[in-house]
């Protein structure tokens, strides 16, 4: 039996599952908004410095640089996500795409310092508006077939893992050619080419079936009572605000500062309260923007407290052996950059296998065969110091991106699989605003470790960095043992699955 969904893809039972050109144009699509979003998380390190002596910017204002992104990136997800539910994912991430467009001229035509900063954030409420909704997007048009959605989504995180790892490299090649600038105004082509396929290529709202109407067959076709869309809480959003932002700054300037400082007291202090306020009125109110229930299923609650340990530690790691490679052995912006080439093809190769790993395995091996990995090749690193050759990083180089890029796929698909269609947008923006602040406080963190102009600071405050990230990825790897392996599809959907490939026309 065949049901239609739009007006190009169809939802076919377990023994006759379609593989059309469209659902591969859908991935191409969401998959843009992806590396815009994750790319600028990364290459803007590499121009810190070119930027600070060009606006006249302290480190304290090249922090912020930083940060703002960051901060709105994660905080402004949830109320995207719902927004996504409500009035549509395609119209959400279109929009996300144009801001984002904007976001980054303004970037690159920054005058001062505080302009560059509020462009930044601006950036943030466009990525915010694009990457839950662009999953949601690929799990409406894949959610059919699990062992296809695996596949999509090793696909579209490897696009968003690999644009992570080629941001300090694409950065320092950018920089040597045409200045920091460059590196803003570069999104402005790829957001085009995004908005456009956006407007051929993904099916139109109205294809999707509408609020209260009877849900058709399928395996995606029930939907709890309480899935119905949301708007935005703009209480339980300007909670979220304080208490993330509170709390990062609070970090941040906790070790030049000091605990007893009142601004770093004050931070934790109004950070505490801020999540506790939080908590109360999403479990009180009857739309909130984070549903509590969700976190009742297991392998949800898993899956985003892995992704917070992953996050955490890579981000964190980042931000110190761009320090490392930059002041302990000298090397330029572009050297810098070119350094973190070996992540680009660890990323590649090992989420492109994830797709394949956990449609036969379920989400559970991968995710444990991954925080091994990856806290492995952090081990190694932890043995690295000044006298180091270059050649010493290559190994570390190449497991901590195989380990992530098979885990993070399986990851997202558990947080799939374990929500509803309808929630999908939310379900996804839950997941990433957890990723995303758990990146920001690694980078507080860690930064603070390896603080200082010294290889005598920076070599023992990495040390301890690579420390901490081993122990938190032994943490998920054993949280991952409680996730619930992915249900699998018939054996006649495993062997029609089996032959074909995201994209194809058979």
């Amino acid at each position: 039996m065949v049901r239609c969904i739009g007006p190009t893809m169809c939802r076919m039972n377990s023994s006759n599952i379609s593989h059309s050109p469209a659902l591969g144009r859908v991935l191409a699509t969401v998959s843009v908004g992806f590396v815009v979003t994750q790319l600028d998380v990364t290459i803007v390190n590499i121009a810190l410095p070119g930027i600070g002596a060009d606006l006249r910017a302290n480190v304290a204002g090249l922090q912020w640089v930083v940060d703002a992104y960051t901060l709105a990136f994660a905080v402004l997800m949830l109320s995207a996500g719902a927004l996504g539910d409500r009035f549509g994912a395609r119209r959400l991430y279109a929009a996300g795409i144009v801001l984002f467009a904007l976001a980054s001229l303004a970037c690159g035509l920054a005058l001062d310092a505080a302009m560059l900063v509020a462009a930044r954030a601006l950036q943030g409420v466009g990525a915010a508006a694009m990457l839950p909704n662009s999953l949601a997007l690929l799990n409406q048009s894949y959610g059919h077939d699990p062992r296809l959605r695996a596949r999509a989504v090793g696909l579209w995180t490897a696009a968003g893992a690999i644009s992570i790892a080629a941001g300090p490299v694409a950065g320092g090649l950018l920089i040597a050619a045409f200045g920091w600038r460059s590196i803003f105004l570069v999104n402005l082509p790829i957001c085009a080419a995004g908005f456009l396929a956006t407007l051929l290529w993904i099916p139109q709202p109205e294809s999707a079936p509408r609020q209260g109407a009877q849900p058709g067959p399928g395996p995606a076709a029930a939907a709890p009572a309480d899935a119905s869309p949301r708007g935005i809480d703009l209480t339980g959003q300007c909670l979220a605000v304080v208490a993330l932002t509170a709390f990062v700054a609070a970090v941040i300037e906790w070790r030049p500062l000091g605990l007893g400082h009142p601004f770093v007291a004050g931070g934790f202090l109004l950070a505490l309260i801020g999540a506790s306020a939080f908590i109360a009125v999403e479990s009180r109110i009857a739309a909130p923007m984070l549903p509590l229930s969700l976190f009742r299923k297991r392998s949800f609650s898993v899956a985003v407290l892995f992704g917070i340990c992953v996050n955490l530690t890579y981000y964190g790691m980042v931000f110190v052996l761009s320090l490392y490679l930059q002041r302990v052995r000298g090397y330029t912006p572009l050297q810098a950059g070119l350094a973190f080439l070996p992540l680009t093809g660890g990323f590649l190769l090992s989420n492109v296998a994830s797709g394949w790993v956990v449609g036969r395995f379920g989400v559970r091996v991968p995710m444990i065969a991954g925080a091994i990995t990856a806290g492995l090749g952090y081990g190694l690193l932890h043995c690295v110091d000044a006298a180091t050759p270059l050649i010493g990083l290559l190994l570390p180089f190449l497991l901590i991106p195989s380990g992530m890029g098979l885990a993070v796929p399986a990851m997202t698909t558990a947080v799939l699989a374990s929500t509803d269609a309808k929630r999908a947008g939310t379900a996804s923006a839950v997941l990433n605003t957890a990723r995303q602040a758990g990146g920001a406080v690694g980078v507080a963190v860690f930064g603070a470790l390896a603080s200082g102009a010294a290889a005598a600071q920076i070599v023992p405050g990495m040390q301890a960095a690579t420390a901490m990230s081993v122990a938190f990825l032994m943490l998920g790897g054993v949280l991952s043992c409680f996730v619930q392996p992915q249900p699998q599809p018939s054996d006649s959907a495993v062997r029609v699955a089996g032959r074909g490939r995201i994209g194809e026309s058979r």
